[in-house]
């Protein structure tokens, strides 16, 4: 018997995005060994950021979006912000829920941490 589609718009999904990436992918191993790395650069760049003002993204985020670019070979930042609005891998690497707002790509250019 042939299937139909369900075209009725779901409200709510519940899952971890963690349980969706396969337990053997390469980003994984990367993911730890960059986590550790930015904790412990951590303190120097709370010391960079004044603690006034409006919050910013975090330099640590901004460091962690590089390296998929560069892995992946997306050519802009504009390209890169692209896929971290439909691409889930790309938000579990950079510890983003699939609800969250992404950054705009002029983040890159404005924060000194993200200067390569």
């Amino acid at each position: 018997m042939k299937g139909t589609p369900d075209r009725q718009a779901v409200v709510y999904h519940a899952f971890h995005v963690e349980d969706l990436i396969e337990a053997g992918h390469p980003l994984r191993p990367i993911k730890r060994m960059v986590d550790r790395a930015l904790a412990d650069l951590s303190r120097t760049f709370r010391a960079a950021y004044s603690d006034r003002g409006r919050a910013g993204v975090p330099p640590e985020t901004l460091l962690k979006a590089m390296l998929p670019q560069r892995l992946y070979t997306i050519r802009s930042e504009r390209v890169l912000c692209r896929r971290l609005n439909t691409d889930l891998l790309f938000r579990w690497f950079l510890d983003l829920q699939p609800s969250d707002d992404v950054f705009v790509h002029s983040v890159f250019t404005h924060d000194p941490a993200s200067c390569t």
